[in-house]
């Protein structure tokens, strides 16, 4: 009898193991792809753009394994407590990282537009700064899920208003641009929809770090993370990056 608990234990942890092995795999991906997006559209990159593209139906694909390999686990494994904490866990950030993912394929698909518009002055190494922050967030909320480490995954919530500066730093930078000449509008709009998608990428890793802590502490944060609604001009938004 205990031989077959321990073989049972032991396909569950193999089981445990696999998901989340496909869940890293998962936000490598997504890293890689953020990182694509943001290159291609400050080098105007256009084949790099379709990479990330394509690339974006295999993070599509790895979700829904994941989930099938959870749902199976569930079913035939019927985990309890800290084991079941883990499953939901898995489930509930491939769906995060699937958002984000579906947002740097977005950046991807306006890089097109843009590149056959006059460009906007410093905005493309300003917004590929602002992508490089929400792309460490997430590298680091994937080191907190694998090390169990609330305290980190803590830390990642409250950069998101980083984040959130640079948003709000960079659409009055866009307003700008565009009462000063009409002509920059339409490639004012595209970036400003970009810089968006990287805002709303931030809040999906703040989700991420907000389902670590829950399975490292069995409970998920109390406290609201700070939102930068509003915030002062930053003359440095359109400084360019060194990477």
């Amino acid at each position: 009898m205990m031989t077959d608990q321990h073989h049972i234990a032991s396909a569950f942890d193999r089981d445990l193991e696999a998901v989340q092995a496909s869940l890293m795999k998962m936000g490598g991906l997504v890293e890689d792809n953020i990182r694509q997006a943001a290159v291609a559209l400050k080098t105007r990159d256009l084949e790099m753009a379709d990479a990330v593209r394509r690339a974006d139906a295999d993070i599509d694909a790895l979700e829904e394994t994941i989930n099938m390999d959870c749902a199976r686990i569930l079913a035939l494994r019927q985990p309890a407590a800290s084991d079941l904490r883990t499953v939901l866990t898995v489930m509930k950030v491939a769906a995060n990282l699937e958002r984000i993912g579906d947002y740097a394929k977005n950046i991807a698909k306006r890089t097109a537009v843009l590149a056959q518009l006059q460009p906007i002055e410093g905005a493309s190494g300003a917004v590929k700064r602002m992508a490089k922050e929400v792309r460490h967030m997430l590298s680091d909320a994937l080191d907190a899920y694998i090390r169990r480490d609330a305290a980190l995954a803590n830390e990642v919530r409250h950069r998101d208003l980083e984040v959130d500066q640079m948003y709000n730093a960079l659409f009055r930078e866009f307003l700008t641009f565009m009462m000063e000449d009409p002509r920059n509008i339409t490639a004012c709009m595209h970036l400003h929809f970009i810089a968006k998608n990287i805002e709303r990428a931030g809040d999906h890793v703040t989700s991420v770090a907000d389902q670590v802590v829950y399975l490292a502490t069995g409970e998920l944060p109390e406290e609201d993370r700070p939102k930068g609604n509003s915030v002062a001009y930053d003359p440095d938004a359109f400084k360019e990056s060194d990477e």
